[in-house]
């Protein structure tokens, strides 16, 4: 009886939607006449039938933490003063900054001709796509790099299709990641709307805002991380996750907190503010204290569940997210820079280490630990295991030296990047892999080269697949760069971590030396994945194309491509005060948030 009531509801609630959707097209629900009045009037929103936000809670909130906008300071500034540039220097980087705009260009036209208001499109076939549940990804990550190119016709197109056309009451598949659609949708929305003023961003944004609130309907009030969407229409119970990846739910605050900010609503800051409480109490009494584990276990409240550490893939976001949130907030103190400070501080002895490199090279990079509780207390294991995914770092340590005034911070910010950069140049391709693994280094002060010890590293590290074969040997038949040991991931997805935190490093100190690096990585990435419809990932980084060996095209271009990695190029390449980061925060999908500070 019970199937037969289900399938009765289902049907109707079906009904409903598709109703919707033939009386709005797929609009915000709300008339032109009514939009107009809240452009003028920004502190009222009107009551609407948007589905989520008229759907009751089995779980309701009884009380909300209040927005902490009266603790807001002035911070320290976080851009170097630049010296006046030559003319001939203005003229090299316009003349980059136009390359990273016709690649924009390449891949936007790709879109708009191909997959309009789809996720994405085959750089390689051209078709269209729909991986991140058919709301138009692409359309609204790059939102904000249309305006920051000053592509002003296209962005106007851009957020009136957006408007017209995008409905998140609903979605083309039954769940959804609260993070993707957090860090994407939310993201994006808020960034094109902080840069533009344009309300109906705003409008949009809360829908989305709205919608996602209801993943945090659980008894703990943690969110379903990977939500079912018609369950939760259907009002059927929902839980955390017992199992979960730590960067899910602990990148959220961003989006959520300037939402709050933004609409007054304190709901959304309330729900991730207790994420946080729940993080930074726990903190320090994981099995490494400083550090999460990258899986945890929400319904339980049990942040000590893994054994696993990373700031890598799993993890990374949620490392990066305490900082720019105090720096969203005009905070110098308080849980979100103790955690900031706690984590950076554990990373730098229990996760950085130096590689040997032929060159003697002084580079970090941040390894993979695995701890485990025993009799005798706790026992760890760091594997010289690093990925892309980890290059976010460098900016990150670069901005808390400055916000919080914690000068070693840069001198380690400057080590992770370049140790990244020297990933990059080490590959053929000059393209760093998506996973790698590295010599480390016993000393990280003195680390002379040793080719019988890299060996030993092959050796090692190729243990699985070595069929009696010594180091030497498995380094030729690998192909193997001198000091890496392995090469577990040669994909290149179109990463931005990297660049992010060159980025950030010549903002930050000023010197054009991470110009001419950025364009370096440029022309490899461009070599290297460069399709007549834009950008494609590749398979293998480790193809040496000057020897005619070929990375295939996986005929993959995401999102961020247009949101982050391209973004990342042209701000380098731009006037320092194109999103000037003592004003700007930039989300960890590279959506430009204005910091809150006081009198706004």
């Amino acid at each position: 009886m019970w199937a037969i009531r289900r399938y009765i509801l289902t049907g109707i609630l079906l009904f409903v939607f598709i109703s919707l959707w033939r009386n709005y097209g797929t609009s915000s629900l709300l008339p032109s006449s009514l939009l107009d009045q809240l452009q003028l009037d920004s502190g009222s929103f009107p009551k609407d039938d948007f589905f989520w936000r008229n759907l009751e809670p089995q779980f309701p909130v009884t009380s909300f933490r209040p927005l902490p906008t009266g603790t807001a300071k002035t911070l320290p500034p976080v851009q170097a003063k630049f010296e006046p540039e030559s003319d001939q220097d203005k003229q090299l980087r316009l003349s980059r900054r136009g390359v990273i705009k016709d690649a924009f260009s390449k891949a936007w036209t790709s879109y708009r001709k191909h997959a309009w208001m789809r996720d994405e499109v085959g750089p390689v076939s051209g078709q269209p796509k729909n991986s991140l549940n058919g709301w138009g990804a692409t359309l609204v990550d790059a939102l904000d790099t249309l305006w920051i190119m000053d592509m002003k016709p296209e962005f106007e197109e851009a957020i009136a299709a957006v408007h017209k056309n995008i409905s998140f009451a609903f979605s083309n598949t039954p769940g959804i990641s609260v993070f993707e659609t957090t860090i994407r949708y939310l993201g994006g929305l808020l960034a094109a709307h902080d840069l533009s003023g344009d309300r109906r961003m705003l409008l949009k944004a809360r829908d989305v805002g709205d919608m996602l609130y209801m993943s945090f309907d659980t008894p703990n009030h943690l969110p379903s991380l990977r939500w079912e969407l018609k369950e939760a229409a259907q009002k059927q119970s929902q839980s955390a996750a017992q199992v979960a990846l730590l960067a899910e739910i602990g990148s959220l605050s961003l989006e959520f907190t300037r939402l709050s900010l933004l609409t007054g609503d304190p709901k959304y800051h309330d729900a991730v503010d207790n994420i946080a409480q729940l993080l930074h109490r726990a903190q320090m009494y994981t099995k490494v204290p400083g550090l999460w584990p990258a899986f945890i276990n929400p319904a339980d409240e049990d942040f000590d569940s893994g054994s696993f550490y990373t700031l890598g893939g799993m993890s990374d976001s949620a490392y990066e997210c305490p900082l720019k949130t105090a720096a969203l907030l005009g905070q110098d103190s308080g849980k979100w820079v103790e955690m900031y400070l706690e984590s950076m501080k554990a990373s730098n002895e229990y996760l950085f280490f130096r590689p040997m490199t032929p060159e003697n090279d002084d580079i970090l990079f941040s390894g993979v630990l695995h701890a485990n509780r025993n009799s005798d207390g706790t026992s760890v294991i760091l594997v010289p295991s690093s990925g892309h995914l980890t290059c976010f770092l460098g900016g990150v340590l670069a901005l808390g030296s400055k916000l919080l005034k914690e000068e070693s911070h840069l001198a380690l910010a400057e080590k992770i990047t370049k140790g990244c950069v020297w990933a990059y140049s080490a590959l053929p391709s000059g393209v760093m892999p998506e996973v790698l693994e590295l010599t480390r280094c016993a000393d990280r002060n003195n680390c002379p080269w040793s080719e019988s010890t890299w060996h030993d590293a092959v050796a090692a590290a190729n243990a699985d697949r070595a069929e009696g074969k010594p180091g030497s040997e498995l380094a030729q038949q690998f192909k193997l760069p001198k000091g890496i040991s392995k090469i577990n991931d040669g994909r290149y997805v179109l990463r931005p971590e990297a660049i992010e935190s060159v980025f950030v490093m010549y903002r930050v100190t000023g010197d054009k030396k991470w110009q001419d690096i950025a364009w370096k990585m440029w022309e490899s990435i461009d070599a290297l994945t460069s399709t007549s419809r834009g950008h494609s990932a590749v398979t293998n980084v480790n193809a040496n194309h000057h020897e005619g060996e070929a990375a295939d095209k996986i005929d993959v271009m995401e999102s961020y491509w247009l949101g982050e990695t391209l973004k990342y190029f042209y701000l380098i390449f731009s006037e320092p005060e194109l999103i000037n980061l003592d004003d700007w925060v930039l989300t960890t999908e590279a959506h430009p948030l204005r910091r809150f500070k006081q009198g706004d």
